[in-house]
């Protein structure tokens, strides 16, 4: 138990290090008025697409390890890389990008807690996900894939769980890969409905018309739906 408090320390004081010096190098570079201006994001999304444009490889790769390390070991979650994805390259290859970066992402997570977390997990989540441990007995991929699926638990502590229960690494990497396609592909295409709007206006539109537009309200309501679908599929998992 010392040990798994002190590996939990580490990580902790890690985790803000990193964030911390990334911050640093950041805003020594650019001012906070700066970041948050709409030009700033209009004249980047230039940058980027040029970029993208011209090296189209070379981009997907390094947007790919940076999504990797955002999951393991920064401990990001999916939204925000899933917006930038979507905002760089468009639906499908945003879509392609995100997923696997998360995937992989999640899987060297899943790896590390089970070789370093697993006895501390155990002792703070066991007892609370008892069921589970019978249902990936029975049927570990598929229940692994509705996991995946439906959601309802933290990004980071959801690819920490099934520590528990001993699931095979290319189970988990499959499961994750296909199980998070439908929220990551509505989350990209919000990212890419706000870099069309941001390239087709020059100053900043109101809430109401960036609501409206299809790009962004069809996504959005998908999105709704899918999540009430796995509120009332979670009732079924979870439940004892």
């Amino acid at each position: 138990m010392k040990n798994s408090n002190k590996i939990k320390l580490f990580i902790g004081l890690f985790y803000v290090f990193i964030v911390c010096l990334f911050l640093y190098f950041f805003l020594s570079k650019f001012g906070l008025q700066e970041i948050t201006s709409y030009n700033f994001l209009r004249d980047n999304r230039i940058y980027f697409i040029e970029l993208k444009n011209s090296n189209l490889y070379y981009v997907f790769i390094i947007f790919l390890i940076l999504s990797i390390l955002w999951v393991f070991p920064f401990l990001g979650f999916a939204s925000p890389i899933s917006l930038i994805g979507g905002f760089i390259f468009g639906k499908w290859i945003g879509t392609l990008a995100v997923v696997m970066g998360l995937s992989i992402g999640a899987t060297l997570l899943y790896i590390f807690g089970n070789y370093f977390l697993k006895d501390f997990i155990k002792d703070r989540f066991l007892n609370k996900y008892k069921l589970l441990e019978i249902k990936f007995k029975r049927a570990e991929f598929t229940y692994l894939l509705i996991y995946r699926f439906i959601g309802g638990i933290p990004w980071q502590l959801s690819c920490l769980l099934p520590t528990l229960f001993n699931v095979k690494i290319s189970n988990f990497f499959f499961a994750t890969l296909i199980g998070i396609i439908p929220q990551i592909f509505l989350a990209v295409s919000i990212g890419s409905g706000l870099e069309k709007i941001v390239d087709e206006n020059t100053k900043l539109p109101g809430i109401r018309d960036i609501i409206f537009l299809p790009d962004i309200y069809i996504p959005v309501l998908a999105f709704f739906i899918l999540i009430l679908i796995t509120v009332v599929l979670r009732r079924y998992f979870y439940k004892n």
